[in-house]
């Protein structure tokens, strides 16, 4: 009688489905997209999911798999250099030769020249982890949805102005007479900053309204869906936020048993960081489950 695959099994064999079709198509250009739709994974975790599985980056893994094949092809072929870099998906020669350069302290040129180099000599940075770190289990909850101002930024997340970007919503508040008990500030994140380009992060900072409110000039006007989310809870600062998300999708997500649903995993900042020490700042990170 066969039995039905673990919640960690599937998510195994979804990510080395896609890892297969990297590794056949290194050639191409790799459509992000078509690689999350192969993983039946949605777009807003499949990057987060991959890397737990993985421990790795997709991104990263793209690199490591070209640079690879490049470092066989060098050695045991007499292709020239031009054709290696097409072949393992670069436009030019010469960012071959410049992320050669950079993984492995040598270019392809000289790594050819001396056979007495093997694969073993090519040793890429891998990304530390934090063996002490424990997730707390979370908390789950049913939501309402949330009606919410904001404002959406793009760019790097340790170069907005999140604290003047929240003060421009408290204006607009004030304003427009919105002022409530249980106001919730809150951050929506599109993108994970360990693949996409810094330039392109897309983000929206938001307070909950409870009364009516229309939309003017930057700041806009939606829901935040309800439902089902597991809520896990990281007290310190911002910057060590990224260490949560790592154990929530390397650890709790597999074996907890539950699925994802289509949106994005949010944020609620829980007191105000000019009058918090670091160490101190409580985060709620909401992953919305089915």
């Amino acid at each position: 009688m066969k039995t039905k695959a673990t919640t960690k099994e599937d998510y195994t064999g979804r990510i080395e489905r896609v890892v297969e079709y990297i590794d056949k198509h290194l050639g191409e250009e790799m459509d992000l997209k078509k690689l999350a739709e192969l993983s039946n994974f949605s777009e807003y975790h499949f990057h987060r999911i991959f890397k737990a599985f993985r421990h790795e980056t997709l991104l990263a893994y793209i690199i490591r798999k070209r640079l690879e094949t490049a470092a066989h092809l060098l050695h045991h072929s007499e292709l020239p250099i031009e054709s290696i870099a097409y072949n393992v998906g670069y436009e030019m020669p010469s960012s071959l030769s410049k992320s050669f350069k950079q993984c492995y302290g040598i270019s392809p040129t000289a790594y050819r020249n001396n056979k007495h180099y093997n694969k073993n000599y090519l040793i890429m940075k891998q990304e530390a982890v934090n063996p002490e770190f424990k997730l707390k289990a979370p908390k789950i909850v049913e939501l309402d949805n949330k009606a919410v101002i904001y404002i959406s930024l793009t760019g790097a997340y340790s170069e907005l102005d999140f604290p003047g970007t929240f003060t421009k919503l408290w204006n607009f508040v004030k304003e427009h007479k919105l002022f409530t008990a249980g106001i919730e500030h809150i951050g929506l994140y599109y993108n994970n900053p360990k693949v996409t380009d810094s330039s392109k992060l897309r983000s929206d900072v938001c307070l909950t309204v409870h009364k009516p409110v229309q939309p003017q000039g930057e700041v806009a006007v939606k829901e935040i869906p309800g439902g089902k989310y597991a809520v896990f809870t990281h007290i310190g600062p911002y910057n060590n936020v990224g260490v949560v998300y790592d154990a929530i999708f390397a650890e709790w997500l597999p074996a907890g048993g539950c699925e994802l649903r289509d949106l994005p995993v949010f944020e609620k900042y829980c007191n105000n960081p000019t009058s918090t020490a670091p160490e101190k700042l409580k985060t709620e990170i909401y992953v919305p489950i089915q």
